[in-house]
Formats: C-alpha cells, sequence, structure tokens
C-alpha cells in the first residue's frame, strides 16, 4: 500500500496528526501496536486516571462533605469494582470515538508493531506474527513513552506497580507507598487515600511537583496533607522487596546517612517518571540514533536527521504533555503541506489533577529570579471569593508573576477549584502579551472562581485588590 503519510503511534499526538495530514488532502495511515488506539493518554493515562479522580472525589464528598451541605445519605461504601467498571466504560466511548474519527477521515488503520525497514517501508508486525509492508513519502514518529523502573525495585505488577495497574485495582488498599512525587504519583495517590487508604508519598527532592512554581508545591502539599496522605521529601529509595500479600519499602534520608525508613504495605506505585518509547523501532535502518535519555532528536520544524520521517510528543524534548503532543501534530502535519504553523512552548500549560487542581502556564519565580527578569508578584487566595465559599472548595491561590517594568504576565500558577480551566484564560491572554492590568480591567462573572485570577491581576498591577 503506498501513502503519503505514516503515522506510528495513535496517541494524541499520533491520532491528531494523522486527522490534520487527512484534512489537508494527504493519504494518511496509523499503526498501532495494541488493540485499541489511543494510546498511554487514553487508555491507561490520562483519560481513565480522570474518571477515577471523579469517583473518588464524589466518594469523599460524600463521606467529609454532604452532611454540611444538607444530604443525608446513611452509611456510604465504596464499589471497587463499579469504579473500576465505569472507569474502563469511559475509555471504552473514547476508543470508539477514535475509531470513528478515523473513518471519518478515510485514515486506514494497521493494528501490529510497525518499525523501520527504510525510510520510505514501513513494517507491520501483527499479534499473530504476520508481517506485512506499507510506502510511504513521509513517517511521523509518535510511539508515546513508558513507566521508567529501576531493577532493583522488583516491578512484578502484583504488588509493585505502575499507574497501569494503579487503574485496575479491585479492592481499596489499606496502605501504599508511592515513589515519586510528581503528577502521577500524586494523581493516584490522592484517589487512594480519599478513599481512604493509608498513603506515603517518598520524594527524592525537598517538594512534591519539584518543577513547578514553589507556591504551588506549598499549596498542593498543604492540602493533600489535610487529606491524609504522608510526605517523606528528600529520600532515596533503596530497596523494594515484595511478596505473595505484602511489599516492603525502605527508603534512606538524604540529610542524614543513619536515617532509615520502612514501609510494609499492601502495594507500592512506581511513578518516578516515563522514558520515551522507541523500542523494536528500526530506527538504526534508517540512521536514527536516540541520545542517552531516549529521545530522538529532531530540528525546529521536528524532522529528524533523516529527511522526511518526523518525531512528535514523549519521543522528542520537551514536558510529556498530551496537549504538547497534540500541537506537535498539528505542526507537522501543517509543516508537511507547505505552511508555515507555530508552538509557543512557553505557553503550554501543565496542569495536576488532584483536588484542588494546580495549573500553571509561563516562567516560574524561581526561573525569573535565576535569569535576572525584573518581575513583581499578584496573589489572591481562594478563601477570600464568595464562590469558593459557596461550594467549601477554599484551598489554593492564584498568582501572577508580570514584569516589573513593561507589566506583561510572564507567569500564572494556580492551585484551587477547576483551575485546570482556568488556566486557559491566562494562555489566551499571555499568548496576545497582554500586561497585568489588561486582564484586571477585564470583566469576570461574579460569583465564579476566574475571580481570583482577575483579583491577582489587580494585585500584581499596583497591589489594589478589592476583596483582600
Amino acid at each position: 500500500m503506498q501513502y503519503d503519510v505514516i503515522v506510528i503511534g495513535s496517541g494524541p499526538g499520533g491520532y491528531v496528526a494523522a486527522i490534520r495530514c487527512a484534512q489537508l488532502g494527504m493519504k494518511t495511515a496509523i499503526i498501532e501496536r495494541y488493540p485499541t488506539l489511543g494510546g498511554t493518554c487514553l487508555n491507561v493515562g490520562c483519560i481513565p486516571s480522570k474518571a477515577l479522580l471523579d469517583s473518588s472525589e464524589h466518594y469523599h464528598n460524600a463521606v467529609h462533605n454532604f452532611t454540611t451541605h444538607g444530604v443525608d445519605l446513611g452509611s456510604v461504601k465504596v464499589n471497587m469494582p463499579q469504579m473500576i467498571k465505569r472507569k474502563a466504560d469511559v475509555v471504552l466511548e473514547n476508543n470508539k470515538g477514535i475509531e470513528f474519527l478515523m473513518k471519518k477521515n478515510k485514515i486506514d488503520v494497521h493494528h501490529g508493531h510497525g518499525s523501520f525497514i527504510n525510510k520510505n517501508t514501513i513494517k507491520v508486525t501483527a499479534s499473530d506474527g504476520t508481517e506485512s509492508q506499507l510506502q510511504t513519502g513521509k513517517v511521523i514518529i509518535a510511539t508515546g513513552s513508558k513507566p521508567i523502573m529501576p531493577s532493583n525495585f522488583n516491578y512484578d505488577k502484583k504488588r509493585v506497580i505502575t499507574s497501569t495497574e494503579a487503574l485496575q485495582l479491585q479492592s481499596v488498599p489499606k496502605s501504599m507507598v508511592v515513589i515519586g512525587g510528581g503528577v502521577i504519583g500524586l494523581e493516584l495517590g490522592s484517589v487512594y487515600a480519599r478513599l481512604g487508604t493509608e498513603v506515603h508519598v517518598v520524594e527524592y527532592m525537598d517538594r512534591i511537583i519539584a518543577t513547578m512554581d514553589a507556591d504551588c508545591s506549598r499549596e498542593l502539599t498543604k492540602s493533600l496533607k489535610n487529606l491524609g496522605m504522608h510526605f517523606h521529601l528528600r529520600h532515596a529509595v533503596t530497596d523494594v522487596k515484595p511478596s505473595a500479600k505484602k511489599v516492603t519499602v525502605t527508603a534512606q534520608s538524604r540529610d542524614d546517612e543513619n536515617k532509615k525508613s520502612t514501609w510494609e504495605v499492601d502495594y507500592c506505585l512506581v511513578a518516578i517518571g516515563r522514558r520515551p518509547y522507541t523500542d523494536n523501532l528500526g530506527l538504526e535502518n534508517v540512521g536514527i540514533q536516540a541520545d542517552e535519555k531516549g529521545r530522538i532528536a529532531v530540528s525546529d520544524h521536528l524532522e529528524t536527521t533523516v529527511p522526511g520521517i518526523y518525531a512528535i510528543g514523549d519521543v522528542v524534548r520537551g514536558a510529556m504533555l498530551a496537549h504538547k503532543a497534540e500541537e506537535e501534530g498539528v505542526f507537522v502535519a501543517e509543516t508537511i503541506a507547505g505552511q508555515h504553523p507555530h508552538i509557543n512552548y512557553n505557553l503550554i500549560p501543565g496542569v495536576v489533577y488532584t483536588w484542588p487542581e494546580v495549573a500553571a502556564v509561563g516562567a516560574t519565580e524561581e526561573q525569573l529570579k535565576e535569569a535576572g527578569t525584573p518581575y513583581k508578584v499578584g496573589k489572591f487566595p481562594f478563601k477570600a471569593l464568595g464562590r469558593a465559599r459557596a461550594s467549601m472548595d477554599l484551598d489554593g491561590m492564584v498568582k501572577i508573576l508580570a514584569h516589573k517594568e513593561t507589566d506583561e504576565i510572564l507567569g500564572v500558577h494556580m492551585v484551587g477549584a477547576r483551575t485546570a480551566d482556568l488556566i486557559a484564560e491566562a494562555v489566551a491572554l499571555m499568548e496576545f502579551r497582554a500586561s497585568a492590568e489588561d486582564a484586571a480591567r477585564m470583566s469576570h462573572a461574579h460569583p465564579t472562581y476566574a475571580e481570583a485570577f482577575k483579583e491577582a491581576a489587580l494585585a500584581a498591577t499596583d497591589n489594589r485588590p478589592i476583596h483582600l
């Protein structure tokens, strides 16, 4: 079969790239090694984790908050199999949605493992071992990433698990150690903490979500401690030993060589990051080499060292985010079509879907200090919002960083209810290089969570928030 473009991988980057190529008139195929489309994000990542986050939040509110709202339920219990079933149904409906989009856009789907024979020939090895070959003018590598798992952690998929297995547990664990205080560990750790699991988070750095603004880390730590989660910062895990029904985790303090901590728990969730997945892709057959982290080097146009072969998403530089991969997929498709697209990587937001949510875009205060950029800060706490008081969502704040001389918004950092959605306002304003005063003079509906953004902008403009 002859194609204009073949996309290897059907995650957010891959399927979006394929759709945009098809929209631009290219004969397009997509290769997916698993039976369902959608990649990690849809099947064992973004979507199923959000389904469980929502379900666990409903349960937590029923137990802890409904009585205050005047809703008496009597006894409330977790039906974990039903929770997992609902999550699976959500995934299935999204799978069907992507299948529909492939048919709608006349994109051929080939299931199997794709690998290079040469730059214009792709071999597809089906699950039964049968092989076929496809011819193409261009290739987009969008094979995503896999969890990082050190061999000494004794990953057995039973007691030592990754996010994949954590999304399938059929009963609520009594206890769990989460290795890694990043996005994945905190999201899934908070799911089980809400359901009653004793959760210990072991983090090598001196704070959780260490790549985000320090104020966000402090606010989220406070909220998750109130949820009952325990944090062991500046600790390095030295030993993980699973048994039939338990797992023992040992960590060494980075500050005191004589201090070690050991936990015997039901599960150990390893969430220390992800690595690009290019295994058995046949890169050597076309002369492409991955770096020490497994990433594929690309130009500003996301083209590899081999003309006509592009790479996007988790296999290239930058944050491993679904929406970043989607933007890159569109970028490459339009580049192949001869257009001149643009991505501003500084304005790709990052989100942590705990409750409260954390969302950020642009520079952190630490980055501005390091760069020597003159800046000013405007903050506003959610507890001063009428809307937040009405919903009992008092945790969190909005922080705006603006240039001290020009007033241009340089970074926005939010912790609070629905900040995953609110951050889009900051992205839009920063895309047009708006000032803090621009944001302060925009009318925001009352009562809304978004008013916290306006108030923080007022605080950044000349320290004149109205409700603080």
